[in-house]
């Protein structure tokens, strides 16, 4: 049976996801947010959704935008891996990992306020539509068994 790509089923809704995530793309950079950083927790989350398809192009961006092998490579690990993240990196992944798992209530606190402590509202906020955002794509593309992009 044919694949049904959801992003061509019905692409007016997938240009307003593309269009959002463009508007944040401008809201990242008015905040000052480096885009390492965002690229950072855009892979953790797609790690965690397990999302090949959002891996394979966020990946390379990540590394475009000054992301190293080794903190790419550490990801899975990244609590046990003493050193290598800063503490705003630690902050915007356990952020993305609360988003993305939507633990209980205590740990979602927890994590907002430890971003809240190096982060201003508006990072925050970017921080967090860009987990929501990669959720969405995540599942439009596991859902539809989009192919991984070749890099």
């Amino acid at each position: 049976m044919k694949k049904l790509y959801l992003d061509q089923a019905i692409p007016a809704v997938y240009r307003s996801l593309n269009g959002t995530t463009e508007e944040l793309s401008k809201v990242y950079e008015t905040a000052g947010l480096d885009r390492s950083l965002v690229e950072l927790v855009v892979i953790r989350a797609s790690q965690i959704n397990r999302c090949p398809t959002c891996l394979s192009v966020h990946i390379p961006k990540g590394i475009a935008a000054g992301l190293s092998q080794r903190k790419i490579d550490l990801l899975p690990s990244w609590r046990e891996a003493t050193g290598v993240y800063s503490d705003h990196e630690l902050a915007a992944l356990e952020l993305a990992e609360t988003i993305t798992l939507l633990p209980a209530q205590q740990r979602n606190s927890a994590a907002m306020d430890a971003a809240r402590e190096v982060f201003n509202d508006e990072q925050v906020a970017a921080l967090a539509w860009a987990v929501i955002l990669i959720g969405a794509y995540n599942r439009l593309s596991i859902f539809s068994q989009h192919p991984a992009a070749k890099y």
